[in-house]
């Protein structure tokens, strides 16, 4: 179980609320980024490691920035396919991360959904998910993979199998829904909570991924389900598609303010 996901002693709600970098792709000034955060009102940031922070160099200059900014760095959104064995790039990965102060890394678990993987995809996605977990335990680091189709993670039983037999305390899992499966979703949270170390999720993508069929009370759903089962991780707003690349901090910043009425103190 991950220590990171429960709830203090007292039971109070220690959630913490950010976005992820990748949410403005067309911004590349990582100084614009920390000055949205704080614009926003952002208590964390999950920087990607496509665009954002790309080496050591940059890794360190990005933790300085949120240090001064007061602005907490929650995780490394990596491009690592677990089942690519490739053991230079994870532990150049694990260093980058090291270097932010993150305290996980977010990575996709293979190419394939988990129904159209075969034994010896899954053999390799199991043994390489142990070496970079192992790898990742030395830098203090949690890994976990995206919940996204056309990746092994695309199921609940799925990830709880293969969680099993990996049986590494420090593999984790992202929460993201497509808000379209409702039923879905909330057995998902219940049933994989003490793994989830992440959420993605977004009251402006919601809007785009429903369309043109809306429930706004869809993610408020999701948030009750969290705080009812006792999830106390991050809680991160990611744009995709037309939000990312238009780069709107004002959405950002009324995606902030409906999560923080939504969950009230928690502090």
């Amino acid at each position: 179980m991950l220590k990171s996901n429960q709830q203090t002693e007292s039971g109070e709600i220690n959630m913490h609320i950010g976005f992820t970098s990748t949410t403005f792709r067309n911004i590349k000034s990582v100084e614009k980024i920390v000055n949205i955060a704080v614009s926003c009102d952002a208590e964390c940031i999950e920087w990607g490691g496509d665009i954002h922070v790309t080496d050591f160099k940059t890794a360190k200059k990005v933790k300085k920035l949120c240090d001064e900014a007061k602005i907490r760095i929650c995780s490394y959104g990596s491009y690592y396919r677990v089942g690519s064995c490739d053991k230079d790039e994870w532990r150049r990965i694990c260093g980058i991360a090291s270097e932010l102060g993150a305290s996980s890394i977010r990575v996709w678990l293979g190419k394939n959904d988990s129904e159209k993987t075969d034994e010896s995809k899954y053999k390799k996605l199991v043994d390489d998910a142990k070496s970079i977990c192992n790898v990742a335990s030395r830098y203090g680091l949690i890994v976990c993979p995206e919940c996204h189709d056309n990746t092994y993670n695309n199921d609940t039983d799925a990830f709880i199998k293969i969680r099993n037999e990996i049986g590494c305390d420090n593999f984790g899992t992202y929460f993201q829904s497509r808000y379209k499966k409702k039923a879905y979703d909330l057995d998902r949270i219940e049933r994989t909570l003490p793994y989830i170390k992440t959420v993605h999720i977004s009251y402006s993508e919601q809007l785009r991924e429903q369309f043109p069929k809306h429930d706004p009370s869809y993610i408020d759903s999701l948030l009750d389900k969290l705080i009812e089962t006792g999830f106390n991780g991050d809680i991160l707003i990611e744009y995709t598609h037309l939000f990312s690349y238009a780069g709107i901090p004002s959405c950002l910043k009324k995606d902030i303010i409906k999560l923080k009425e939504k969950l009230g103190d928690r502090k």
